[in-house]
């Protein structure tokens, strides 16, 4: 099935769940006015582009060439489930509609039901015997960590800390940054992945500007967490404002690695944190040996223990951290694949959902080896069935999906935005076809898209509306060229050896 012909809507009255588009709300927490300080004596009040460094062009996040007017509605017509994860909408905790349309309209849904009437000049796209469901979102990543995809195979956390990212990450000039990033991303992108946490350790302004640039140019939705020393910290609002800030589908966090040892920094992080009303984003506990840096006190010193906190891994936490995370709303990225690949353990999934934690699913950059969601759905589950030997224990499917999608964005504070096909959130929508040799045939379909599911059953991704995949390919994007690209970038890194 062709899913790049369209036909036009033939009915004029639209259903008033479709004329209700309704606008992501503002953030309702506002910044403590006291930070201002802090930001004053990092030098920003000025706000001269010139300040930190002579201005440069900054990234651009339009539509991706091909996609179509902003304005023209699109109905997907005819599914044979549709996913809503909105209870409110169909049956059981992932709200399933079967026969349905999904309408999307300004970039929002504007309506999920069968037989949706739509306005007239509405672009129809068939997807009969398809499966919908919300994009995935990805709540931690390293994406220019594809330029060492397959590396320090036989080490741990510390040893591939070591011997690949620390020996590759400040050898990377800034063009060629783009070309690994634009590749992992336009990878994620088309294993259905449409709202991402990249976290990213300190760069120079010209290596984050191509950074950026090679995100928005990719068309997904992103957040860049952002790492910096305490010397070069006036950056961080910098780049907010300069390279984030413009950008549609953009947002930031501020990054960290909560230890004893930079507590200070630490601090400051979290001060600029607030000061930009945005989440703090800190590694913490990956491996045991990690618990002397004392990372779950030095958060809770410094009053970052919140809503406003995302902790990545989180393996080896106590009985009396998982509980105070769970009475402060802290929020988790588990991240099963690369925990196995490094050998870091198991995270406590089971206990942390027990008492209500907020989590999603990341795919942690280079250690995951692929950007396959489905096989990270797949291995949160198994993962647990494996140390517990008991088929039963948290997450079985319906968990897997909820934290692929909207357990994700509650982590990172998007669900207001994305992770559910509710009307007036944003359209990321993902197509599976199911009629493919590794899926077929039809006996569960839901146990099937996680156990079965692959990125090849990605047919078409939509962001903001806008397709970013069509029939099994990117849109308007070349990919040989964008391998030829990486694998230049990859030849000159190793011939600096």
């Amino acid at each position: 099935m062709d899913l790049l012909s369209e036909c036009s809507g033939t009915t004029a009255q639209t259903t008033q769940a479709a004329e209700t588009v309704q606008t992501a709300p503002a953030d309702p927490t506002p910044a403590d006015p006291r930070r201002r300080r802090l930001l004053a004596g990092l030098g920003m009040v000025a706000a001269s582009p010139f300040a930190l460094g002579a201005a440069r062009t900054r990234p651009r996040q339009g539509p991706p060439a091909g996609a179509g007017p902003a304005g023209r509605a699109t109905v997907l017509r005819n599914a044979a489930l549709v996913l809503t994860m909105d209870p409110a909408l169909g049956e059981g905790p992932l709200g399933a509609v079967e026969r349905a349309d999904v309408l999307m309209r300004g970039g929002a849904v504007a309506a999920v039901g069968r037989r949706l009437a739509v306005p007239a000049g509405t672009k129809v796209i068939d997807v009969s015997g398809r499966l919908l469901m919300p994009g995935f979102v990805d709540v931690h990543t390293h994406l220019w960590q594809s330029s060492m995809r397959g590396g320090c195979a036989d080490r741990d956390l510390f040893g591939w800390l070591a011997e690949c990212n620390r020996a590759t990450f400040s050898r990377i000039p800034a063009a060629d940054m783009y070309r690994f990033v634009r590749l992992a991303a336009l990878d994620s992108v088309q294993s259905g992945v449409t709202t991402l946490v990249d976290w990213v350790d300190a760069l120079p302004y010209d290596t984050t500007e191509q950074y950026v640039r090679a995100l928005a140019d990719t068309g997904v939705r992103f957040t860049y967490a952002m790492f910096q020393t305490e010397q070069q910290a006036a950056l961080l609002p910098r780049v907010k404002k300069e390279l984030i800030d413009p950008l549609p589908l953009a947002s930031a966090q501020i990054a960290t690695h909560a230890a004893g040892a930079i507590e200070g920094l630490n601090r400051v992080h979290w001060e600029i944190a607030q000061d930009l009303g945005v989440m703090l984003n800190s590694h913490v506990l990956e491996r045991a040996e990690q618990r002397v840096d004392d990372p779950v006190g030095v958060l809770t010193r410094m009053g970052a223990f919140g809503p406003r906190l995302l902790m990545n891994h989180a393996i080896h936490l106590s009985d009396e951290e998982i509980a105070a995370m769970a009475a402060h709303d802290v929020r988790a990225a588990h991240c099963p694949l690369s925990n196995m690949r490094l050998a870091s353990g198991v995270m406590r999934l089971p206990d942390l959902a027990r008492r209500g934690v907020k989590f999603g699913l990341g795919q942690d950059g280079g250690t995951n080896d692929s950007s396959d969601f489905f096989a990270l759905m797949k291995s949160a589950i198994g993962l647990q069935r494996a140390r517990s030997m008991d088929a039963s224990v948290f997450p079985q499917v319906q968990d897997a999906l909820r934290a692929a999608t909207l357990g994700g964005a509650e982590a990172i504070g998007m669900d207001d935005r994305v992770g559910s096909l509710t009307p007036g959130k944003r359209a990321d929508v993902l197509v599976l076809d199911p009629g493919t040799l590794n899926f077929a045939p039809r006996f569960d379909w839901v146990g099937q898209i996680v156990f079965n599911g692959r990125p090849e059953n990605v047919e078409a991704v939509f962001v903001d509306g806008r397709p970013l995949k069509l029939d099994g390919r990117l849109v308007d994007v070349d990919t040989e060229r964008v391998i030829r690209d990486a694998e230049a970038a990859a030849t000159r890194l190793r011939s600096q050896h």
